[in-house]
């Protein structure tokens, strides 16, 4: 609640829900450059937004940082997995449109956060099979939205019914790929550290 009012008092134009995910892409990518500052100013395109006093800054990357971004790095611990959102859409088309564009906003950020900027990351052989289904995934999800939010495209109460269904499976494969990536990543981090005789990282 806290972190949703922060993003909107500064007019965020990333939603919380892809919010969430990108800065977990963020966390599990192998690109070692990439610093939680940076990864919040990105939510702004690249700058903090105006603040008012020195606290107002401090209180958003607190947030953002020491709250949400923290919560997020447990999510590479096998026990304590990543669930994406809750939604509980109305049986309508206008519902299904929302939620399949939330599922794609919410891997848009995923994949967006993992490769940070890059063209391409070098990801374990687990993460990388997860990843060809999430892309797969984003790619249906988009094609639901298109089609939900085109009028003209015929629909009755039963097909709407039905492929919020399929959404809601889709979204089920989604959540058990993301956590693969996560902790894959986090596997292979741990192997590289521990090979080269680096320290673990430490949570921001």
């Amino acid at each position: 609640k806290q972190v949703r009012g922060l993003l909107e008092r500064y007019a965020c134009p990333v939603p919380y829900h892809e919010v969430r995910t990108r800065l977990l892409g963020n966390i599990a990518t192998p690109v070692m450059s990439v610093l939680p500052l940076r990864v919040i100013q990105n939510l702004w395109g690249g700058e903090l937004p105006e603040f008012e006093s020195m606290d107002d800054a401090n209180e958003l990357i607190g947030v953002l940082v020491d709250g949400l971004w923290n919560a997020l790095v447990r999510h590479q611990k096998r026990n304590d997995p990543f669930r994406i959102i809750r939604v509980s859409p109305a049986p309508t088309r206008q519902g299904l449109c929302n939620l399949a564009l939330i599922r794609r906003q919410e891997l848009d950020g995923f994949l967006n956060g993992l490769l940070s900027g890059q063209d391409g990351v070098d990801l374990p052989q687990k993460a990388k099979v997860a990843l060809n289904v999430l892309v797969d995934v984003r790619s249906m999800m988009a094609g639901v939205h298109d089609v939900a939010k085109d009028e003209a495209t015929p629909s009755d109460a039963a097909q709407i019914e039905q492929t919020l269904r399929h959404v809601r499976e889709l979204a089920v494969i989604m959540e058990k790929e993301i956590n693969v990536v996560v902790l894959d990543c986090a596997r292979s981090r741990r192997q590289s550290m521990s090979a080269s005789g680096l320290p673990p990282p430490t949570i921001h």
